[in-house]
Parts: structure tokens; sequence; C-alpha cells
């Protein structure tokens, strides 16, 4: 599994984070990163599937 965040259309709004925080987090810019993707297959799609502006993706 393949978890991708598209920073250019990320918002930072911190959905990601708080639905899956062993998966994303925030960094210093304010837009989301991958932290752990390998482990948390159903909490990343969760993430993904939230994401107002579908920068998530999982393959």
């Amino acid at each position: 599994m393949k978890v991708y965040v598209d920073k250019d259309t990320c918002i930072g709004c911190g959905v990601c984070e708080g639905i899956c925080p062993e998966v994303f987090r925030m960094n210093d810019d304010g837009k989301a990163e991958v932290i752990v993707p390998e482990t948390e297959a159903a909490c990343a799609q969760d993430a993904a599937d939230s994401c107002p502006v579908q920068s998530i993706k999982v393959e």
C-alpha cells in the first residue's frame, strides 16, 4: 500500500490527522504528510475518503 498527499491541493484542514493520527500529521508548512502508511490501510482510506479536497490517494 502507498499513501500520497498532494501538497499542492492540501488545504491543511487536519481532518486526516484527526481521523488517522497513526498515518498523518501536519508538517511545519501546515500541510498533511504521511508518516506510517503500511500498517494502517483502513484508517488511511477513511482519511482519504474524508478529505474535503481529495488530496489523499491510497494505492
